[in-house]
């Protein structure tokens, strides 16, 4: 057992700060500070923040990290944390960074979502040391799994946690670090409100990665019989995209079928 701080916001850092608390103990989390959430616009602790309850670890949420912040602990695990690191800070602690790409390929804050709007037949997950430099960092740990035609956002993030807690134990306490190949750089800007967006003159397989990769946390938005409606889930048949799960606005997830008897 090895001790550990997590700098973790978002939920695959959740996922993966519940994983890492089997196996070590985890002096604390680091998350950003509490924000309102939902349509009530409540503020509401982060994902991470109700693991770490969950677990009894004590919590730190500073608005940002300046040059004084000391981790107090040899080793930092950060995962979908979203604060820049100093790199004084860096300097006083190994911080891994789990990263849900085969870096250096989709480097930056959105890998899950544009791996699937490209059209990746893989994706995977990457430990990184944290250098100054976005997502440049030496390799610790990396592996690849296949992307199916189901998966989403939702799932590949899973399997991204589950993978991450396997390949940190690979690389704790001692990492191998290995500098990422100069060929294969991409990177993977912020979603963004135009991302969202399904221009229907596009290919339906396009249309339907772009779909998939944004669900079920953000929503890909269009019109369908005159009506705005976010699109959760379709599918391809006979070359055209069909539909299966949507939501007007103001309304609740309802299947396809629902919405059309609605129209009627």
């Amino acid at each position: 057992m090895r001790r550990l701080a997590v700098a973790a916001t978002a939920p695959l850092g959740a996922d993966v700060l519940a994983r890492l608390a089997e196996n070590h103990e985890i002096a604390y989390l680091l998350t950003r500070p509490d924000r309102p959430r939902g349509r009530g616009r409540r503020v509401a602790p982060t994902p991470a923040k109700e693991a770490a309850k969950r677990l009894g670890i004590e919590v730190r949420q500073p608005e940002r990290l300046d040059d004084t912040f000391d981790p107090e602990v040899d080793t930092v695990v950060a995962a979908a944390y979203g604060l820049l690191i100093p790199e004084a800070v860096l300097e006083r602690a190994l911080w891994l960074n789990v990263h849900p790409s085969l870096l250096p390929r989709w480097r930056g804050a959105a890998p899950i979502e544009r791996a699937l709007m490209a059209g990746d037949a893989e994706t995977g997950v990457s430990i990184i040391k944290l250098v100054p430099e976005l997502d440049a960092g030496p390799i610790a740990a990396q592996r690849a799994f296949p992307l199916g035609e189901e998966d989403d956002f939702g799932t590949v993030s899973a399997r991204a946690g589950e993978l991450a807690a396997e390949l940190l134990e690979q690389a704790l306490p001692e990492p191998e670090l290995t500098p990422q190949p100069e060929e294969g750089l991409t990177y993977a800007a912020k979603i963004g409100p135009e991302d969202r967006e399904l221009d229907w003159s596009r290919p339906p397989e396009e249309l339907l990665n772009r779909i998939r990769a944004l669900s079920p946390h953000i929503g890909a938005r269009g019109e369908l019989h005159g009506r705005p409606v976010t699109i959760w889930r379709a599918r391809i048949e006979e070359g055209e995209l069909v539909p299966v799960e949507v939501q007007a606005e103001g309304r609740r997830r309802m299947s396809y079928d629902e919405f059309l008897r609605g129209l009627r």
